[in-house]
């Protein structure tokens, strides 16, 4: 997962189609975690719907009906699901991971908190350092989120998340230049996604780029939404966020 500029005004939940397959055979949580993995989050919830009737408490069916709910944009099943499991299991990572995700976009600070829950329990856990970076940067302590970011490279110095997330944080914290010499490498490679560009556009106008910036988006948004990215980013900006 990576921090966005944007995502600081903008709230994007993910969704996911609901498919036309029928209920898969077998009731277990095995069968759910397979759905879930599998790429179908309706069936899954399907699944531990059915577990959860007989068995309210149990806990793996809970986290992954979290996981399954926050896949398919339905943020407040999912963080009923995570804080029941929670209730039941307080140090179950997923679950702190899980509630903490949702918790990005309302309470930063909750999120952190949950987040190091994890890389206390777990130091080398690359998906609870990535996140705590993120919730940092939502709380405006740049240099924290870089010391996050910084553990997510030592343990794993592919991550490409890790590294969009410090490009994004230094540029975040007026060190524009160095981010994008931190992210063009990825950007501009054939293979980089829309949203890496998009990433890379924000911390060019960050750094002063806007001009470039606004050439990147112009490949994917109309002439409209290239201005209004671009005077958020300025605003944020100029707001010091």
């Amino acid at each position: 997962m990576t921090v966005r500029v944007l995502a600081l005004c903008l709230v994007c939940c993910l969704a996911a189609c609901s498919s036309q397959r029928p209920a898969p055979a077998g009731s277990g949580v095995s069968v759910a975690e397979q759905e879930l993995r599998s790429g179908s989050p309706a069936l899954a919830m399907q699944v531990t719907q059915s577990i959860l009737q007989h068995t309210p408490d149990d806990v793996t069916a809970l986290l992954i009906q979290g996981d399954a709910a926050a896949q398919l944009g339905k943020t407040d099943d999912a963080s009923t699901a995570f804080t029941h499991a929670l209730r039941l299991q307080p140090n179950s990572v997923r679950g702190q991971l899980g509630l903490g995700r949702l918790r990005l976009a309302t309470d930063p600070t909750e999120a952190a908190t949950l987040f190091g829950e994890v890389v206390k329990r777990e130091p080398n856990n690359i998906n609870g350092w990535n996140n705590l970076g993120i919730a940092r940067d939502l709380l405006g302590q740049h240099r924290e989120a870089q010391e996050a970011y910084r553990r997510v490279h030592a343990l794993d110095a592919s991550n490409t998340a890790g590294t969009v997330n410090m490009a994004l944080s230094l540029a975040m914290s007026g060190e524009g230049a160095d981010g994008v010499v931190l992210i063009a490498p990825l950007a501009t490679a054939s293979s980089a996604s829309a949203q890496l560009r998009h990433d890379y556009a924000v911390v060019l106008a960050l750094a002063g780029r806007e001009t470039e910036a606004g050439q990147i988006l112009a490949h994917d948004l109309s002439p409209d939404q290239v201005k209004q990215a671009l005077d958020t980013i300025r605003q944020q900006k100029a707001a010091g966020q």
